[in-house]
């Protein structure tokens, strides 16, 4: 039992909780401290020193707006964010509220009336923008996988695919998001007509750019995994005479799942990325617009906005990662996913 609770730990990236688990199962104590020390005291003691030196540091360098703020002045800049979106969802509340008044009103009066509830048109908050990255994120994330998954089958299962499509990955996959952001940007405003579209022309350019920056991790691991499938299986494949799909859904894949969410997991990082740079200048309203704005607004509080917007892309991208890992050793076969 002690076992299966420590590998879930471990699978699920939180090996720091290991050495409690097994304190409390009366192992060794001495052993267990030292493992509290090394994965929990060291890595403490190190971001006190990184506060430490940032507070020393930031004090002596001076921008056009004002010395870069310290641990302190972000924190509470942070906090400030928070009680923006506090604000906000109370006036959107209260925008709702008096609305269903008026609406009630009037029906009482008139039981026939026809009565409509706006949507509240308020700017969006901190908070808001981070989901927005986020849904952004996934979306071209989710198409890039629907692209690369397949091609990279294709490309593991037949070597003059494999050539005929490995002149395009090796020109394309360096390319910057900022060079891809001008063409994307043109054709979706050419392609992307509507009275009423159903999303926002910045946020399909936005998830279209990081579909095109972060493919390419999955599918050249995929095609690394399919390639790597022990032969004899695709004999055996062959000798049942399965047809091509069934061997696709019952022995490409389940044998290339660790290398694809390898391909995955860096794919994701890599669109993370490519998301803030994309949202500055298509202006999707995320953390990269957000950043942007508190650039070109140039107040005192700017630099501090700006950190914790750094702060929060990197925890962010952390648990996305932290997320893949996990989902890769849950199909690892026990095997280490680092």
């Amino acid at each position: 039992m002690l076992n299966k609770v420590a590998n879930f730990f471990n699978k699920t990236g939180f090996t720091w909780f290991v050495p409690f688990v097994r304190l409390a199962a009366g192992e060794d104590p001495r052993q267990q401290f030292r493992d509290m020390l090394l994965m929990i005291g060291v890595p403490v003691l190190a971001f006190v020193a990184f506060l430490a030196l940032w507070n020393v540091l930031a004090a002596g360098v001076q921008t056009s707006l004002g010395a870069i703020p310290g641990p302190l002045e972000v924190f509470s800049e942070a906090k400030g964010l928070v009680t923006e979106h506090q604000r906000e969802r109370q006036k959107a509340l209260a925008f709702y509220e008096r609305q269903e008044k008026r609406n009630a009103a009037t029906l009482a009066e008139d039981p026939t009336a026809e009565v409509h509830i706006r949507s509240w048109t308020g700017k969006p908050t901190y908070l808001d923008q981070i989901v927005t990255s986020l849904f952004t994120v996934f979306t071209g994330f989710a198409i890039g996988t629907l692209v690369a998954v397949p091609l990279g089958i294709l490309c593991g299962l037949s070597k003059t695919f494999q050539v005929a499509i490995n002149p395009l990955i090796q020109i394309f996959r360096p390319v910057s998001p900022l060079a891809w952001l001008p063409i994307v940007t043109l054709v979706v405003s050419a392609v992307y007509v509507s009275s009423d579209p159903m999303f926002e022309k910045s946020f399909i350019v936005s998830a279209v750019t990081v579909t095109l920056c972060s493919l390419w991790p999955t599918l050249i691991n995929t095609a690394l995994g399919v390639a790597s499938i022990d032969k004899d299986l695709l004999n055996v494949s062959r000798v049942l005479r399965l047809s091509w799909w069934t061997k696709v859904t019952k022995i490409v894949l389940p044998s290339s799942l660790e290398l694809i969410f390898t391909g995955l997991r860096l794919s994701l990082g890599v669109g993370w990325m490519v998301l803030i740079a994309a949202e500055m200048l298509a202006q999707n309203p995320g953390l990269g617009k957000f950043v942007w704005d508190e650039f070109q607004n140039g107040s005192s509080q700017s630099l501090g906005r700006i950190m914790v917007a750094v702060f929060t892309i990197g925890f962010v991208g952390f648990l996305l990662d932290r997320i893949m890992n996990t989902l890769q050793q849950l199909v690892s076969f026990g095997q280490p996913a680092h």
